[in-house]
């Protein structure tokens, strides 16, 4: 779940922050593809794997975030894009 306490963002963006350019908008407007964007993915998840040992626990909590970072972002963003599909285009019959 993204919704983690306001302090907790403010340490993580402030890690991030450089000059007045935050990294992630600058990494986030150099995806030009797919496969760019599951590197970037990828390579995250391997830092965090680095970072906590290569061991289950670790691991399943990856997968674990992954699979509900997915769950998360359809729920907010794609289920309502296809609602607003449904109403400008007709539901299927």
């Amino acid at each position: 779940m993204p919704y983690i306490k306001v302090e907790d963002r403010k340490r993580i963006v402030d890690t991030v922050e450089k000059g007045d350019r935050n990294r992630i908008e600058a990494v986030a407007d150099r995806i030009k593809s797919e496969g760019d964007l599951n590197y970037v993915i990828t390579y995250l998840c391997h830092l965090f794997i680095k970072a906590k040992g290569k061991r289950y626990a670790t691991l399943n909590t990856v997968v674990g975030v992954l699979e509900c970072a997915k769950q998360e972002l359809y729920r907010r963003v794609i289920a309502p894009y296809e609602n607003l599909k449904i109403e400008s285009n007709g539901d299927v019959e």
